[in-house]
């Protein structure tokens, strides 16, 4: 049987086969995206400093001191990897790489050129192999589920791709989201509170299935959508597009609600969720004005998530 396969290329696009599904997008490299990327490139810096100091203050012995850094760089890691993800998605680099996974020949090269798709990859083999050797060094409940998380969640970034350009439902793109969080909750409490069992934490705190729920969902809603596809202004929803966020804002006030109800215990949070509601708006706005690519309403509306987090955990007042 022959294949009727062939490549069009239109405004940055490249088509391959008969469907149109997209199989690489360019994305533009602008000034904020620079700015950006350098911003998170020294978040890492400070990450692993972070995690020097940390190992030279710990004076608990040589591999428990190595192990202490590890962690406290690897929660570093996991922020910048999830900030990169947003600007992989805000920026329109999503298919940047085309659904190669997880890596190209040059992709060391396009990374020094400023593609997030591309240093998104190899941060979380960074985070993968921190992960590893705190495994390794200090094998535990929350070092093995932290190992194990990371091997998933990068499974379900391959699967993104395929959500992106038409082949995979939405569900795998909020189920990688949810993951990277997970990575993410279980270097921080395990950095906060050592020896603590992370899933016995999750469970206690309340705050954070409301937060989860309403990433799991944020992350249906891109994928619902797919690549360079608007949501639309909407009072009654009349596609998956529009049922899926109305799912989202539903969670998203579900939050405030949680958080509210929970008061005075994480006040910083409660602000926090409130104040997103209103970032969420301007980003269905962005979305719908440029739905190939958003802009940094994208980052700042991850970077609240990520502060709402870290204030559930460290109980920020």
């Amino acid at each position: 049987m022959q294949h009727n396969i062939h490549h069009e290329v239109s405004d940055g696009v490249t088509y391959q086969g008969t469907n149109g599904i997209p199989h690489a997008v360019e994305g533009e490299m602008t000034p904020v995206v620079r700015v950006i990327g350098r911003l998170i490139t020294g978040m890492l810096l400070a990450a692993v400093l972070a995690g020097l100091w940390r190992g030279m203050n710990s004076h608990q012995g040589f591999i428990a001191d190595v192990v202490n850094g590890l962690k406290a760089s690897e929660v570093g890691f996991a922020v910048a990897l999830i900030l990169l993800g947003s600007i992989v998605e805000g920026f329109g680099y999503g298919l940047s790489l085309g659904t190669r996974w997880p890596y190209t020949r040059n992709i060391a090269v396009l990374m020094v050129r400023g593609d997030p798709e591309a240093a998104h990859r190899l941060v979380a083999t960074l985070v993968g192999l921190v992960a590893l050797a705190l495994v390794i060094l200090s094998p535990s409940i929350t070092t093995i589920s932290g190992l194990s998380l990371i091997v998933v969640t990068a499974l379900f970034g391959m699967g993104t791709l395929y959500v992106l350009a038409g082949r995979a439902p939405a569900f795998v793109h909020g189920t990688h989201g949810l993951l990277a969080y997970g990575v993410f909750l279980v270097y921080l409490t395990g950095l906060v509170y050592p020896g603590l069992d992370f899933w016995s934490y999750l469970r206690a705190v309340g705050a954070l299935h409301a937060l989860l729920l309403a990433v799991f969902l944020g992350g249906m809603t891109t994928g619902q959508r797919g690549f360079g596809t608007p949501i639309d202004p909407f009072v009654k929803p009349q596609k998956a597009s529009q049922w899926t966020i109305a799912a989202h804002v539903s969670a998203a006030l579900l939050l405030v609600a949680t958080l509210g109800w929970m008061m005075p215990a994480y006040p910083v949070a409660f602000y926090l969720a409130v104040t997103q509601v209103a970032v969420g708006f301007l980003l269905f706005h962005a979305v719908n004005l440029k739905p190939r690519d958003p802009g940094v309403m994208v980052v700042f509306h991850q970077s609240m998530v990520l502060l709402m987090s870290l204030a559930i955990v460290l109980q920020w007042r």
